[in-house]
């Protein structure tokens, strides 16, 4: 069994930041759970476009809101707090937190994600197995 406390991860090497975002890993590939958990924090007002192509990613919203867009078709959704997107063709795409406040997901990941990834110029991650060597 694993039990965390997301208060205890907030201050560990499970967090990660980047511009806008900040995101607590509660679990990661090396738990063996065949996914990765985060809750994601995105800041009010930003917008990060994002192509998980070697990943699967299910995101719900917490709390805030803002809106997601499909990059493909050009289609935006409203995102606010009980409302879950699934990225299942790899889809690229752009999430707009609104001015008013943070926008907190939880999100889980297929294949997981190890903890050291770093989002590429084109919005990706790395394939888990080159991440697994950096």
């Amino acid at each position: 069994m694993i039990v965390r406390d997301f208060e205890e991860l907030k201050t560990s090497d499970r967090t990660v930041s980047d511009a806008n975002w900040t995101s607590v890993r509660m679990l990661l590939a090396d738990d063996g759970m065949g996914f990765s958990f985060h809750i994601t924090f995105l800041d009010a007002g930003s917008e990060h476009s994002f192509h998980y192509k070697h990943h699967f990613e299910s995101v719900y919203c917490m709390s805030g809101t803002g809106s997601i867009t499909d990059l493909e078709t050009g289609e935006t959704h409203a995102i606010r707090p009980g409302v879950m997107y699934a990225l299942d063709k790899h889809d690229r795409h752009t999430v707009r937190a609104d001015p008013e406040g943070d926008l907190v997901m939880a999100c889980v990941f297929n294949p997981p994600v190890t903890g050291k990834e770093v989002h590429r110029a084109d919005g990706s991650y790395a394939p888990a197995d080159e991440t697994a060597e950096a």
